[in-house]
């Protein structure tokens, strides 16, 4: 039993976790996952797609052949963890693949790790597989090695991350992801529901949509129809609605269509949940950032959202101590939030990352004013979910069963994603639940980020 920090990275994917099952002499690999979701999906599809050739999948250095990192490059922080990774990966076993974001950029990697066997870009598949067959052969054996019926996965069984498509056409000027995984390129809507239900069949109760831009899906298909699906957002939401599980969507950018998904929450069909990268609210701030500029028009969106779904969550992420950011601008931010009253809020302090347009900017903020608008920012939006959450005491509500321990059964309400939200804590008679079990809890109690409850026979 744990709760939620109200620090964590907003653009972290939960912990990989690896199941490891090594028949004698198996040649076997180990999996560092770094970064967003994005990120490990692409580490769950090498590790299918090695597995199926007969390799084990290892949860720790000693156990491993060889160890693949998966990078991530969002950051000059997340760079530097990133490093950190590869080197401690080298320490301890010494036999090192690179692959991911930060792949995009070798010779970082190289001239820090000139020991590191291979290194591939973002979602290159065929190089990592071919980078393990160099370091450690391939050995299947066709009686023993099957392949799961949904592949490998790093969350737990009971909830899976589902990719609609790669990249990004936005140029957002802090922003370097679209030049390390390229344009938007979306995958036809038929493949996404057989994996959807495929996904399902094998037990999964939760599907979290991601991708870099989900709002945009199927636009550079030109919203193709294929197989009775087409490529839209709203058409993608409806048909993975139909299978029977929870559906979260995420990195959803507020574009006027978007409107067309509320009445579908306010059915049930998928959760009243949106992640929405607002990241400022003040027009110069944005124009500054190269994205749209109409925060105004945002918070009247937003409540037209609310009209037709009250019972709505809104998660989104911010940047303060943006190039250019004035004492003044930074105000608006936080007279916004006051208004807009998001359920959910992540926040980073601006970074320069090597590339992006933004580090050409002038009157770059001190490090220790975007520290204190940080923690400004972090206490309005800390005040603004305690406020939402205790106006949840006395209400029923529908939770799933994350993690059962000794002490308490972790879950989560239809408001909360895995590892970026909060959690509802059920203390009392929770002995016979189970990971992935949906029940119904009565709120008692609320914290900053967190709930308990108690469950309803």
């Amino acid at each position: 039993m744990s709760t939620n920090p109200p620090d964590l990275r907003p653009d972290l994917a939960p912990r990989a976790r690896v199941d490891a099952n090594r028949r004698p002499g198996q040649p076997t690999v180990g999996m560092v996952s770094l970064g967003c979701p994005k990120a490990l999906v692409d580490s769950e599809r090498i590790l299918t797609r090695l597995r199926a050739e007969g390799y084990g999948i290892s949860p720790d250095y000693s156990g491993a052949d060889a160890v693949i990192v998966n990078t991530c490059g969002f950051l000059d922080s997340a760079k530097a963890e990133s490093l950190e990774a590869i080197g401690e990966a080298l320490a301890e076993n010494g036999r090192v693949i690179v692959t991911g974001c930060l792949g995009a950029e070798p010779e970082y990697i190289t001239g820090a790790h000139p020991k590191v066997l291979a290194v591939t870009g973002p979602h290159q598949y065929e190089q990592v597989l071919d980078a393990v067959h160099s370091a450690v052969p391939p050995d299947p054996d066709p009686f023993i090695d099957l392949l799961p019926a949904r592949g490998v996965s790093l969350t737990p069984r009971h909830f899976s991350y589902l990719k609609i498509s790669e990249g990004c056409n936005h140029k957002c000027k802090f922003c370097i992801i679209p030049d390390m995984r390229g344009r938007l390129a979306s995958r036809p809507a038929h493949a996404v529901l057989r994996e959807a239900e495929k996904l399902v069949e094998a037990g999964v109760r939760e599907l979290l949509v991601i991708s870099q831009d989900t709002s945009a899906y199927g636009v550079d298909i030109k919203h193709a129809e294929a197989n009775g699906h087409r490529a839209h957002i709203t058409d993608l939401a409806r048909d993975l609605g139909a299978l029977g599980a929870w559906v979260r969507l995420h990195y959803v950018y507020p574009y006027p269509h978007v409107r067309q998904l509320i009445p579908l929450m306010a059915e049930g069909l998928v959760l009243p949940y949106l992640d929405i990268p607002f990241q400022h609210a003040h027009p110069d701030v944005l124009r500054r950032m190269a994205r749209p500029a109409a925060a105004a028009k945002t918070l009247d969106e937003i409540a037209a959202w609310r009209d037709v779904c009250p019972d709505l969550t809104l998660r989104s992420t911010f940047i303060v101590g943006y190039p250019g950011e004035t004492e003044a601008e930074f105000q608006t931010l936080l007279d916004w939030m006051d208004e807009a009253q998001l359920d959910r809020v992540g926040c980073f302090q601006y970074e320069n990352v090597e590339g992006a347009r933004s580090n050409a900017l002038p009157d770059h903020v001190a490090p220790e004013v975007k520290q204190e608008r940080w923690d400004r920012f972090m206490e309005k939006a800390q005040a603004i979910s305690e406020a939402k959450l205790a106006a949840k005491v006395g209400q029923t509500l529908q939770v799933i069963v994350d993690e059962v321990d000794d002490e308490a059964a972790t879950c989560r309400t239809k408001a909360d994603a895995p590892e970026i939200d909060g959690n509802l804590f059920i203390d009392e008679g929770f002995e016979a639940l189970k990971p992935g079990d949906i029940v119904t809890v009565e709120v008692d109690e609320a914290g900053e980020y967190d709930l308990w409850g108690r469950l309803i026979q």
